[in-house]
């Protein structure tokens, strides 16, 4: 039979009538997620936004127009003037990133040890890495400006040197714009078996591209 409280309401039944429990707790739910994942991917996405890149017109800065400049083709074969830009590159970035990078780090090797992150790491390190985030991706504008390498060209010469030294590959700033969006971010990774012709491009730097690898999970 079905129960009755004093007042003839069915249990479930509160001051917000029948299912007003379950509205309750579904604005709760909502509230959490936007001050505990929405709102963190926000600002962490806004303060990764890169600052404008001003050139001169007629006049390449650094070694623009050689290896790795803005006009390399997509998919163009690394070289080994590339992989010393982005190394130096990183250099900046990870001064940048100061005592942040600890926790991406701590992620970083969970991930090359087979573990894909979940969102709470996830939210963990874009809030630890949003107050120097922006820094970083300053440093990083400036280095590419210097080095003559476009922003599209450093991501794939990124990817390159993962593969090469088999490194994974996830990147949060990703996850954050799906987080955005409405959307659950996949955050699988396979731990790649490394190789390939590119690895001799890299090997030399192989201690300090491993270091610094853990800036990629920021898209830097």
């Amino acid at each position: 039979m079905r129960q009755v409280g004093m007042n003839g309401r069915g249990l479930g039944c509160g001051c917000l009538g029948c299912g007003g429990g379950t509205l309750l707790v579904l604005a709760l739910l909502g509230g959490l997620a936007w001050f505990f994942v929405i709102q963190p991917a926000r600002n962490f996405l806004a303060s990764w936004q890169p600052p404008a890149q001003t050139q001169t017109q007629g006049q390449p800065q650094g070694n623009a127009g050689q290896n790795g400049g803005a006009g390399t083709a997509a998919g163009a074969p690394l070289t080994r003037a590339e992989v010393q830009q982005f190394v130096r590159v990183r250099r900046e970035v990870r001064q940048a990133l100061g005592t942040s990078f600890t926790g991406v780090q701590q992620v970083w090797t969970d991930i090359q040890n087979g573990q894909n992150p979940n969102l709470l790491q996830m939210m963990a390190v874009l809030r630890d890495a949003g107050a120097s985030v922006g820094a970083a991706r300053q440093a990083q504008a400036a280095a590419l400006t210097k080095e003559g390498m476009s922003a599209d060209r450093y991501a794939q010469v990124r990817a390159a040197v993962n593969r090469a030294l088999g490194l994974p590959t996830v990147d949060f700033a990703q996850a954050a714009q799906a987080l955005q969006n409405g959307q659950l971010p996949d955050l699988n990774s396979t731990v790649q078996a490394g190789g390939g012709p590119d690895r001799a491009l890299v090997e030399p730097f192989r201690r300090e591209l491993t270091a610094t690898a853990a800036a990629g999970l920021l898209g830097l």
